[in-house]
């Protein structure tokens, strides 16, 4: 796998940065809306084109007036420019060359050693290219003229940043299982990275990660190779004004992409607290096995069902989690190790495990039989076929009469009857729905 870098898209309020950004990465995640200078804080999202992936940052607009926020939207800005191997710089080809624009380019004049890519958007039609010269006098060369509400030229751009990024390899740990911690500031990430890597360890060697402070750190237990991969804490989102805390998500977000499995940890002294929350997000939007490490259960009260009360607290606190395995432990006196390997080694072989056609046909037959689907917009889906395409993690696609017929709850249905049947207990699955011969998929 190769990260080539990180792109920041920059520019003047309502230039269409959002726009752009949700084009690039075929999601709609940064909000988009007529109301002013909407973006304030940086967003971060993978992008791909032709097979070759890069971080994408979306920023707010910078402009001339005193407006509320300018001061910490323009530090927001430099962070991106400062951590980013390539810039956008977009500008409103409809609205013409502002004192905005002037002096977003006077802020990237003192940028060296990075390549600036002057984009012109909202040209919508062939009539309006003539308004991209004006951008000419910036300074920055020939814009290339995009749409981001209609596509046009998307293509264009991507090709320009892709050649100009650098080839940032990601070393294949082929063969070893490789695992990512994170979790809030002070859970025990560090302790419990030391107390893995203290006990029957034979350390390879230290390989520096895609990010300047993460680093992954090779080692054999029980004759299987694994490689622990150890995150800054996550702070709670407030404050927009930020330095170096504000790399921390980037670091999590590139270190959960190349892992197999995610520990996330949490404080037993502290409870459960909804940055927990947003912080798992991290592992379960790329489709990763997470297990809840429960860190410094020593300190945690030890009546009779404590325990059983904890975990019946962490099923409904992350009910999305249903197949995260919980382990208990104290990575200072480091009880439990052993429990905590076995549940990385199951959530790995269920995150590659692959399905025989022929069973998996038969058990779904055999499910439809047992259980009708419900009438749902105007009709009755009928499962005809199902494959395995890929593992890691499993996911099967289902071809079907319609895809509109499918109900939540019977795919949900199908889901579980997979999911217990073939002892996929400890990962995500997707499960798609196909239209016999041609279809939109409906991903569960």
């Amino acid at each position: 796998m190769k990260i080539l870098g990180k792109v920041a898209i920059v520019g003047a309020p309502s230039s269409g940065k959002s726009t752009i950004f949700n084009r690039l990465i075929k999601e709609r995640k940064s909000i988009v809306s007529e109301e002013h200078g909407i973006t304030r804080d940086r967003i971060y999202a993978n992008c791909e084109w032709l097979g070759k992936q890069f971080i994408l940052i979306d920023t707010g607009g910078i402009e001339i007036q005193n407006v509320p926020f300018q001061q910490e939207i323009k530090a927001q800005v430099e962070l991106a420019i400062d951590e980013a191997d390539v810039i956008v710089f977009l500008v409103d080809g409809k609205t013409g060359l502002t004192n905005d624009d002037q002096s977003v380019a006077r802020m990237l004049y003192r940028v060296k050693d990075k390549k600036i890519i002057l984009a012109c958007n909202k040209i919508d039609n062939v009539e309006m290219k003539d308004r991209s010269y004006d951008f000419y006098s910036l300074g920055f060369g020939e814009p290339i003229i995009v749409s981001g509400l209609h596509g046009i030229g998307i293509g264009d751009l991507l090709d320009a940043i892709v050649k100009e990024l650098p080839h940032k390899d990601i070393p294949e740990e082929t063969g070893k299982i490789t695992f990512t911690l994170i979790g809030r500031p002070n859970v025990g990430k560090s302790s419990l990275t030391n107390a893995i890597l203290g006990e029957e360890r034979v350390i390879v060697s230290p390989i520096a990660g895609t990010t300047r402070d993460s680093i992954d750190t090779p080692f054999q237990r029980n004759d299987k190779s694994y490689v622990i991969v150890d995150t800054a804490g996550l702070k709670k989102r407030g404050k927009i004004y930020e330095s170096i805390d504000k790399y921390a998500a980037l670091r999590a977000m590139d270190a959960v992409s190349r892992s197999d499995i995610v520990l996330l940890v949490l404080d037993a002294s502290e409870g459960l607290l909804e940055q927990d929350r947003h912080i798992v997000q991290i592992a379960t939007e790329n489709n990763k096995p997470v297990i809840i490490v429960v860190n410094k259960w020593d300190l945690h009260s030890h009546s009779a069902d404590d325990q059983k009360k904890f975990t019946e607290l962490l099923k409904s606190f992350f009910v999305f989690l249903e197949y995260a395995p919980i382990v208990y432990l104290s990575a200072l006196y480091k009880p439990n190790l052993e429990v905590l390997f076995k549940a990385i080694d199951s959530c790995y072989e269920d995150f590659n495990k692959r399905v025989q056609t022929s069973i998996l046909n038969s058990v779904v037959l055999d499910a439809q039989m047992m259980n009708e689907a419900p009438n749902f917009n105007g009709g009755r889906v009928r499962i005809s076929y199902v494959t395995q395409v890929k593992t890691c993690p499993p996911t099967f696609v289902l071809f079907v009469n319609s895809p509109k017929y499918m109900h939540f709850s019977y795919l949900r249905y199908i889901e579980n009857t997979i999911r217990t049947t073939f002892k996929l207990d400890n990962t995500p699955l997707q499960i798609l729905c196909r239209r016999k011969g041609q279809g939109k998929d409906k991903i569960i």
